[in-house]
């Protein structure tokens, strides 16, 4: 069993003994400290929650309202929703904060409960410090029989949040209408399986065909939308004819397309191409994270615009964005994050942003995919033993390429013409995570190799 605290929220797999697991005592404790440390930041006693459809939601969800309401404060229940319709929803409600009941892209044995403050985006390191220091002292104040809050459930969101996409100047209905696209969708049995086909309604998309859309929590594949994991919707765009498939993760915060040929666009290219969109139509910067593609920055620069890096997660890629004033961001796991709508990953908006972009440029996705700079990125993975001083290892490794351009606001990335390798301790075991980029497969492992050979003559050496 894993229980996983972090400054984010809180994470693990569900049952086993309190503390190694999420049980309903841990899910209590914490909520009952996020719930008090909105109450003392905000003074603001109404939380937003939302959950994707996994099969222990339920039960998470009960024990979730329960503890807010003795703390007294209003929840307003979205029921089966998706992480960025929660995101949306705190700031129309004027909440003090929300709750998304998801584990994202892990298993279903999985469950956490990412948290937002009333701007409705992931709380700030600090902030998540001070959360986990109320769950460790355990010092709740709830509330009078008299003063406890109510539960008001609330299904509008869905429309809401498809209402605001539609109404976004670089959607194109009409566009997308003419283009008469036939699509596969993969929704993995969650809540993408309620709103993606909604959606594409709307967009008036008339032939949908439904792969895993009942929103049951039984994940039919591993619901991470890595190629590996999307050979049967690879199929059926092949077997249907479809012009492309659509595949988002259980809290459809992730997106990713199949071609018509069944083979991958990939993920990295995900904001690529919806970045070239909105660069094309409204100049400007953007952001991705130190792990991802460079090709972002080649569109990003070809249309006039300045890229930058941010740290790895989504809040620093936001706060980056606010800082450069940036028009579109994310991250390369198909993650879109557009401020005209909000500060958060947005598999719906990319959807309609991507879908007028295909039916604009007229040819096949396989085609718009050839459109853009060819980069292959390598994962690999270096295992230390844990007294090992991996931020000394890391200096050592930095002063051999002091002569190349490099970033440490992450790790270490190293930087060689138009490709790099980007060095991450894990923060949850003793290994550096070691991405590299090239023009080619052979290339980018090339580099990798090259790197874990110099860290292991770095370690014999010391």
């Amino acid at each position: 069993m894993t229980l996983i605290k972090s400054i984010s929220g809180i994470r693990g797999t569900i049952g086993g003994i309190a503390g190694n697991g999420l049980t309903p005592i841990d899910i209590v404790k914490f909520t009952a400290a996020y719930g008090s440390w909105v109450i003392s930041k905000t003074n603001n006693k109404k939380i937003v929650l939302g959950r994707d459809a996994r099969i222990s939601g339920e039960m998470v969800n009960n024990l979730v309202i329960g503890t807010l309401q003795g703390l007294g404060i209003e929840v307003i229940d979205l029921g089966l929703s998706t992480t960025p319709t929660v995101e949306i929803a705190v700031p129309m409600e004027n909440a003090g904060g929300g709750i998304i009941l998801t584990a994202s892209h892990n298993p279903k044995q999985w469950n956490a409960l990412k948290l937002l403050n009333e701007k409705g985006e992931f709380i700030s390191d600090a902030d998540g410090k001070d959360v986990l220091e109320i769950a460790e002292k355990s010092e709740f104040a709830f509330a009078d029989v008299d003063d406890l809050g109510k539960v008001v459930s609330n299904d509008t969101y869905l429309q809401k949040h498809i209402d605001i996409i539609l109404a976004l100047p670089l959607v194109d209905v009409e566009a997308i209408k003419a283009a008469n696209f036939k699509i596969a969708i993969d929704c993995v049995n969650s809540t993408g399986g309620i709103f993606v086909p909604a959606l594409l309604k709307a967009l008036g998309v008339e032939t949908v065909h439904e792969l895993y859309c009942e929103p049951n929590g039984h994940f039919p594949h591993n619901p991470e939308p890595l190629p590996e994991n999307l050979t049967e919707i690879a199929k059926v765009v092949q077997s249907k004819n479809a012009d492309l498939g659509i595949v988002v993760d259980p809290d459809v915060d992730r997106l990713c397309f199949v071609c018509e040929d069944g083979s991958m666009f990939g993920e990295e290219y995900t904001l690529v191409a919806v970045a070239d969109y909105i660069l094309q139509n409204t100049p400007g910067n953007s952001v991705s994270n130190l792990s991802s593609t460079r090709a972002l920055r080649d569109v990003t620069e070809k249309s006039g615009g300045t890229y930058n890096a941010s740290a790895v997660g989504e809040v620093n890629v936001v706060n980056k964005m606010k800082a450069t004033n940036a028009i579109i961001g994310g991250e390369g796991n198909g993650g879109i994050i557009y401020p005209e709508l909000h500060y958060g990953r947005d598999a719906l908006v990319g959807i309609a942003l991507f879908l007028t972009h295909l039916a604009k440029f007229g040819k096949s996705i396989s085609l718009l995919r050839k459109s853009y700079p060819e980069y292959y990125i390598s994962k690999n993975k270096i295992t230390l033993t844990p007294e090992m001083d991996i931020d000394a290892l890391l200096v050592k490794v930095q002063e051999k390429y002091k002569d190349q351009p490099n970033s440490t606001i992450d790790g270490l990335k190293i930087e060689f013409d138009k490709e790099w390798v980007h060095l991450r301790r894990s923060n949850t075991e003793p290994i550096i995570r070691i991405y590299s980029e090239a023009g080619s497969e052979t290339v980018a492992e090339g580099l990798a190799t090259k790197i874990i050979s110099d860290i292991k003559e770095i370690l014999k050496l010391s």
